[in-house]
């Protein structure tokens, strides 16, 4: 196959992948400024995790995930403990740009190669960035329910920019 018949069968570019995946975490973002300070941390519904433990997850996940496909190095980073809404949102800044700064030295085809992410999930790197991805959306759909149990409204999950 030439590389102009691979190219066509081509769904999502690594470029297409990121700017998705930095839709979400902008909504994400979103979520957790939408939680009063008292209850980022101490809300829970139906025995799941508070919020700021679910969002110190993600931050574990993000950028060490990108960071482990590059790399090769699969560190979670953070602690499990939990975090103020400030320390949150500052900590998620910058690993939004550490996402943004690592990603364009992935090459293209290490998306497709098999690796085996934190010593026990081996599969190809976009599987466990799609993964990353999904546990997000997982995540952040919890603080939906967190935040309509509050009486706050939720942001537009369409509105990711």
């Amino acid at each position: 196959m030439s590389p102009q018949q691979a190219g066509s069968d081509v769904f999502l570019t690594p470029k297409a992948l990121l700017a998705h995946w930095q839709g979400h975490r902008r909504l994400t973002r979103r979520v957790i400024e939408a939680f009063p300070d008292d209850k980022f941390g101490a809300f829970s519904v139906g025995g799941m995790r508070p919020f700021a433990v679910m969002a110190v997850e993600l931050l574990r996940m993000a950028a060490p995930t990108v960071r482990g496909v590059l790399t090769d190095k699969w560190e979670e980073g953070l602690s499990r403990d939990t975090l103020p809404k400030a320390e949150v949102l500052k900590l998620w800044d910058q690993s939004t740009k550490e996402i943004d700064a690592l990603w364009p030295k992935i090459p293209a085809a290490r998306f497709a190669e098999t690796v085996k992410a934190y010593g026990q999930w081996e599969m190809p790197a976009r599987d466990i960035i799609l993964y990353v991805v999904d546990n997000e959306i997982h995540h952040r759909a919890q603080g939906y329910v967190y935040l309509r149990a509050l009486g706050i409204e939720p942001p537009h999950f369409w509105e990711r920019e």
